[in-house]
């Protein structure tokens, strides 16, 4: 059979579009330690976790032996709304850069909230309507989080609340426009409206604020209010199993044309979600020995989680309400600058990342600011495509392995995913192109405090 030519864009039919979810916990070696109950250290059970998450999802977060999960009929009609999405050949990228390589991406910006959050949203806010609440919380740093959610609780008819990144929500008063314009309620964090907002503000009058803040803020709300739980978009494994589509489309579509795997797999990571969803079956296939694939987690020099942080047991908000989680963080306290990458402006990293990368099937690297927007400039120049300031952090390790194949002659196959557009990031492409975008790296001095917030407990287990 003659090998098929390679289109632009490679569409699946909707009948291909994924109906498991796939948990590539159960294909790993060791697991991931579990959450730890921060008043007993002992590991969290589910009815533990029952007060702040919706019981599906806690039974989904727990789940380390299922390998595939089904997708339910109602999730897999509202996923047909944008689903599938495109796996893009970057011939003009190839062209532009003179490279041997191949370059792929996986697009998630088709659908108004702009990113791939929805393909998270859509179940969180079904098995809410499923177990009769009527209300949500959640936080949201760039705002495509709290975009994606407010769309799928209008749809299920839930009631939503988003305390939003303070400095992004100054940063971005559109993205508050479009969430509001789907019936959501949106407060700047840390605000006013919650103690631990009060509180947070004592302690760090002026701040901009951060995602640890925000889940604070939106957590407190969920356990006060009647028929209400608190979601969130990104870090926790049930958040990852649903990004899986995000592989396991890219994968059929490679199969479908007789590409062979990925040599080279990249994205940006924040807490974790487009980059653990677009990894997911690749990894599951490294893990099994299949194949010796390449996979490179990109963040900001400025909150450098997975480079420069202690893999340890760590609060997943600044306030210290959460279980304690075994991962990659700068601390808890840690307060990062008010850069444009609000997406990734988290001080840790999903566990089942820092898993992966702790026990070496991942690479890890930081990029300043600075270069992310010269690349994303580069990249709309050629590709048409207004970037997210998280996901041109992929574009520029991308950008940089094609570069490299063009020394070395080698015609590598390179995958990363182009996880959100930048429409809503238009102040700051204007920063970078009249000179105020700056790199930022924080010093060892301005990572002390954040350290010096975790928790001191043994480390070791429990």
């Amino acid at each position: 059979m003659a090998k098929k030519q390679i289109p632009v864009k490679i569409y699946l039919d909707e009948k291909e579009i994924p109906k498991y979810w796939y948990n590539f916990r159960a294909d790993m070696k060791e697991k991931h330690e579990p959450f730890l109950h921060p008043g007993t250290l002992k590991p969290c059970v589910s009815e533990d976790l029952y007060p702040v998450f919706c019981k599906e999802l806690v039974s989904q977060e727990l789940n380390q032996t299922d390998r595939l999960i089904e997708i339910p009929e109602g999730i897999r009609e509202f996923y047909k709304m944008f689903r599938p999405a495109p796996l893009v050949r970057a011939y003009a990228l190839e062209k532009y850069l003179d490279t041997p390589a191949e370059i792929y991406y996986k697009f998630e910006g088709n659908n108004t909230s702009g990113s791939h959050k929805l393909n998270s949203a859509v179940p969180q806010a079904y098995y809410a309507k499923q177990e009769g609440l009527t209300s949500l919380t959640t936080e949201t740093g760039a705002g495509q989080w709290g975009t994606a959610l407010s769309m799928a609780c209008r749809f299920y008819g839930i009631a939503l609340k988003v305390y939003m990144v303070k400095v992004s929500s100054e940063q971005k008063p559109y993205r508050k426009a479009v969430m509001e314009t789907y019936g959501a309620e949106v407060i700047p964090s840390p605000s006013n409206t919650t103690a631990s907002g009060r509180k947070i503000l004592e302690q760090y009058p002026g701040t901009g604020g951060s995602l640890g803040c925000a889940i604070t803020e939106a957590i407190e709300t969920a356990v006060t209010t009647d028929k209400c739980r608190y979601v969130l978009g990104s870090v926790l494994d049930h958040v990852v199993l649903h990004q899986s589509i995000i592989g396991m489309e890219a994968k059929i579509a490679f199969e479908k044309y007789g590409i062979p795997a990925p040599d080279i797999i990249i994205g940006c990571v924040g807490g974790g979600s487009n980059f653990g969803g677009l990894i997911a079956p690749f990894i599951g296939d490294k893990i099994n020995g299949k194949t010796d694939t390449r996979i490179i987690a990109v963040e900001p020099t400025s909150c450098p989680s997975l480079t420069r942080g202690k893999y340890v047991y760590d609060f997943g908000d600044t306030g210290r309400t959460t279980p304690l989680i075994k991962m990659y963080t700068l601390g808890a306290g840690f307060i990062p600058s008010s850069d444009h990458a609000g997406g990734l402006r988290y001080h840790g990293m999903s566990p089942i990342i820092s898993k992966l990368y702790s026990d070496g099937y991942i690479e890890a690297r930081s990029v300043g600011q600075k270069d992310v927007f010269a690349a994303a400039t580069e990249f709309t120049g050629v590709e048409g495509i207004l970037p997210a300031p998280e996901s041109a952090h992929a574009i520029k390790a991308a950008m940089d392995e094609a570069i490299l194949c063009k020394k070395t002659g080698e015609k590598k196959r390179i995958l990363f995913a182009l996880s959100g557009t930048g429409y809503f990031d238009l102040s700051a492409y204007a920063a970078f192109r009249n000179g105020t975008l700056l790199n930022y790296s924080p010093s060892d001095a301005d990572l002390q405090p954040g350290f010096d917030s975790i928790l001191k407990i043994p480390q070791n287990g429990f």
